[in-house]
């Protein structure tokens, strides 16, 4: 017990039965037929499943447009709450965390009550809107975190080389918050593509996305072409993380 990392034990333990565990029955069941033969046909089945590869085509979709407005809307707020000049209280950027501490189910009830209170149909509109209340906190805080650890001698020195406010912007600011924007992208996009239950209450079931069909096949107790559909997903989300580190790596290293 005097070595520290023995204390990293129960987070090993952990890691292993709640992670790693559930990510290979999910490889082993994706590479099974329901007679546990070892194949390559559940893969294959979604490249020719027209259903799936519409729903995976309209979460993309949705993905892009959802990510797209939080960024938009994200990036203006994390550059206020960063700016000492423009917010001096804690309580500003609480409030904007704040949706986070809810259960995004609880969220997402009540942002359907609304609608049908004021009599608004349910739709993809109205599911874009949903998307963004629900995600756009984890846009605005890791573009915060970074913007508000930013050094300010780097825009003070393009001040004093004579640049304007939206030179220093789009030259300073936007490059070096780079790496709080892509892991805005990753929270974001990537749980918009996988969701079921936002598109399931927001729109009455009249959209669904690709965890939609996930949830179906599961529920069906198509578990192995569900888990084929979960195992493409972790492929995807795997190489875009690969894709963001190797940015985040070139983002920092411009800056030395």
């Amino acid at each position: 017990m005097t070595k520290r990392s023995t204390w990293s034990i129960p987070y090993l333990v952990f890691l292993v039965i709640f992670v790693v565990l559930p990510l290979l029955l999910v490889a082993i069941y994706a590479f099974q037929d329901a007679g546990g033969r070892f194949t390559f046909s559940n893969i294959l089945r979604f490249f020719s499943d027209g259903d799936a590869l519409s729903t995976f085509a309209v979460s993309i979709e949705i993905a892009i447009e959802n990510t797209l407005i939080c960024i938009l809307l994200g990036y203006p707020a994390a550059w206020i709450l960063a700016n000492k000049k423009l917010n001096r209280s804690a309580v500003t950027i609480i409030l904007f965390i704040l949706p986070m501490w809810i259960n995004a189910l609880m969220r997402t009830l009540a942002t359907a009550e609304l609608f049908n209170m004021f009599g608004i149909p349910l739709g993809k509109g109205t599911l874009i809107f949903g998307m963004v209340y629900d995600y756009l906190p984890f846009m605005i805080y890791p573009i915060y975190n970074v913007l508000e650890k930013m050094d300010k001698s780097y825009s003070e020195a393009a001040q004093d080389l004579g640049a304007t406010p939206w030179q220093v912007f789009w030259k300073i600011t936007v490059p070096i918050s780079k790496p709080g924007i892509i892991s805005g992208v990753m929270m974001v996009f990537m749980p918009t593509v996988s969701t079921f239950a936002i598109s399931e209450f927001l729109t009455n079931s009249k959209i669904k996305l690709f965890g939609s069909i996930i949830q179906e096949n599961i529920n069906s107790s198509m578990w192995n072409y569900g888990a084929a559909l979960a195992f493409i997903m972790l492929i995807i989300i795997g190489i875009t993380s690969l894709l963001a580190g190797n940015d985040d790596k070139e983002a920092a290293g411009g800056l030395i």
